[in-house]
């Protein structure tokens, strides 16, 4: 399990919480399906819960941030550590996207409120490495996790 001070995105994402080809095409169905992935993790108390987070979250404003990635996210006492789960789409999904381009990409993150450091700071690290136009084509097209 990461610490409070881990950013990096590989040791958040444990293969078995990587999807590639979700199907589904409203924004609903995708982070349900994503929410779902988190089943049985230790640091999540309660996924309904944690559903419940991240759609409240994504009512405020779309998690759509632009170049086909979306970052479903919330903050909850449901987590008691940081945890993350990551998915292709078979087809692009509308998340209402800050430029109107439709999400292939999903990072959905979820942690304790005390640790709202570290979110911001995976959140902007996810943005940055998404931001590179070969490394989301790669993601895209990946046939495994």
């Amino acid at each position: 399990m990461p610490t409070i001070q881990t950013t990096k995105i590989n040791q958040l994402l444990d293969p078995e919480r990587v999807r590639i080809g979700l199907s589904g095409t409203e924004k609903s169905d995708v982070i349900d399906t994503l929410v779902d992935v988190l089943a049985g993790d230790e640091a999540i108390d309660s996924l309904k819960a944690v559903r419940t987070a991240i759609f409240e979250r994504e009512q405020k404003m779309s998690t759509g941030v632009g170049k086909g990635l979306g970052l479903p996210h919330a903050k909850t006492p449901a987590a008691t550590d940081t945890v993350a789960a990551f998915a292709t789409t078979d087809e692009p999904v509308d998340f209402g996207a800050v430029d109107d381009v439709p999400v292939q990409l999903l990072l959905l993150l979820v942690g304790p409120e005390e640790h709202k450091s570290q979110h911001v700071k995976i959140l902007g690290r996810i943005s940055r490495l998404v931001s590179r136009d070969s490394l989301r084509k790669r993601l895209v097209e990946a046939d495994t996790p």
